[in-house]
């Protein structure tokens, strides 16, 4: 008995149109996507549209392409070229797209033009967040990762090697200059006056545009590092005015050395200080993945609520501490939700006795680590800090003391399990190790798209209902 196959003709022709609802299942991410999107507040994107005068070829929807990039984002498919190939070849893109395919120009146009405004739906996402329950601020625990840059460290110089780099360019082109001169001298003897020159030569244009880069990135370094001698100069000033007050109060001299004031005019920048001439706005930081190396990147931040492992709060760095960021992202996870946490958890990358008496996290609970120090010994303090006062020395001894009890060692336990798998996620789950964008202002707002597509991942995974902002 022959077997009998069911119809196999890639020319059938379809008698009715097919429905793109028909293409997914149900509980389908790209179906809750949609949900999302229709709920979210677009107008900052559409109101860009208001600016030109209607004529010209129609746009592609914002709303179609606000999803198709977040399902991008959600499933580690970033670039505009890949996303175009996708909208062929996916069938969840091609029904987030409708069944459209804009190319890879249209993607990356749309998402520069708008980067900003899609930074911004990572606040409404969050708002959705914790509407749907996920977000209590019970306890928030914070935590920073290095990410790569779009640029190879091996494209960045220090100063001291631009330095030396600028005379040899320099010498180098008045060598060439010469040469060329010498040339053109012989073929006006032979050829006569303006006739059979060569244009200029390759190399010499090539060493002349390295040269303005190098200058160019030395200038930056300068400023830079007048710059921070004036905010130290500020801080000195301001140490010294205590000091003179302390002593007209007291009648004594205070005793140790007296600060002195440095000149910004007189400052120049560390001999080591580099930049980068592909993203100068990133910086080299130790590897977390590889003890002793480093990368060309940024410092991530984030801080995350315990209920769900939601990102509350969301930031990009350029220094690679963490000392000056507990009271600016427990400050922004009240600008985003209205209130502070009850608790917030830091390793003790984040331990700074300023930041802990900021006003910023009155009213938290604070459990931030001191330090791997033994017990009774005070924390190292760092090549450049200042000595602790004794404020400072009391704030840190009631710190350890707080983190040695029943209730708080209970909390901190709780930091690894609610911000570091979200780092996992990130980069293990979703493959994203590398900044696509360049320079400060554009990767934090990719960023911001990164953690706004994991608290929708987490929100749709929950299975719970949501309303829109």
């Amino acid at each position: 008995m022959g077997k009998s196959f069911r119809a196999d003709d890639l020319d059938q022709i379809l008698l009715l149109p097919p429905s793109l609802h028909d293409w997914l299942p149900e509980k389908h991410l790209a179906r809750f996507l949609v949900d999302v999107v229709d709920s979210l507040d677009l107008g900052a994107i559409y109101a860009s549209y208001d600016e030109k005068d209607g004529r010209g070829q129609a746009a592609y929807a914002p709303t179609m392409m606000v999803r198709v990039l977040l399902y991008g984002y959600c499933t580690g498919t970033c670039s505009s070229r890949q996303i175009e190939v996708k909208t062929y070849e996916d069938v969840a893109f091609r029904y987030l797209a409708a069944d459209a395919h804009p190319d890879h120009s249209s993607w990356a146009e749309f998402r520069r033009r708008h980067l900003s405004a899609l930074a911004g739906l990572f606040t409404q996402a969050l708002q959705l967040c914790a509407k749907a329950g996920l977000v209590k601020l019970g306890h928030v625990a914070l935590d920073g990762t290095k990410i790569q840059a779009n640029a190879s460290k091996h494209k960045a110089m220090s100063y001291g090697r631009m330095s030396e780099a600028e005379e040899k360019l320099e010498a180098e082109i008045k060598a060439l200059l010469q040469r060329a001169e010498e040339a053109d001298t012989a073929e006006d003897e032979k050829y006569g006056k303006g006739q059979g020159r060569e244009e200029l030569p390759t190399e010499l244009a090539r060493r002349e545009s390295r040269l303005e880069k190098i200058r160019a990135a030395k200038a930056e370094l300068e400023a830079e590092a007048q710059r921070e001698a004036e905010e130290k100069k500020a801080q000195v000033e301001v140490k010294l005015a205590q000091r003179q007050e302390q002593e007209a109060n007291t009648g004594k001299k205070v005793p140790g050395r007296k600060p002195q004031v440095p000149d910004p005019k007189q400052a120049v920048p560390d001999a080591k200080a580099q930049r980068n001439f592909t993203d100068p706005e990133s910086r080299i930081m130790p590897d977390p993945g590889h003890k002793g190396s480093f990368l060309q990147g940024y410092n991530a931040q984030i801080a995350v609520d315990g209920e769900a492992q939601i990102i509350v709060a969301a930031e990009v760095l350029q220094e690679s501490n963490d000392k000056q960021q507990l009271a600016p992202m427990l400050e922004q996870v009240e600008q985003n939700l209205g209130s502070k946490p009850q608790a917030g958890s830091a390793d003790n990358g984040y331990w700074n006795a300023q930041q802990i008496t900021d006003p910023r996290v009155q009213g938290i609970d604070l459990h931030v680590a001191t330090g791997k120090q033994k017990h009774g010994e005070l924390q190292a303090a760092g090549e450049d800090d200042p000595p602790a006062t004794e404020a400072e020395t009391s704030l840190l001894e009631q710190m350890k003391q707080k983190l040695k009890t029943a209730a708080g060692r209970e909390v901190y336990r709780m930091r690894k399990a609610i911000v570091e798998p979200v780092f996992g996620q990130i980069k293990e789950w979703r493959g994203f190790r590398r900044f696509l964008l360049r320079g400060l202002q554009k990767v934090r707002a990719e960023w911001k798209l990164i953690c706004l597509t994991h608290n929708l991942l987490k929100l749709f995974r929950s299975g719970r209902p949501f309303v829109g902002t």
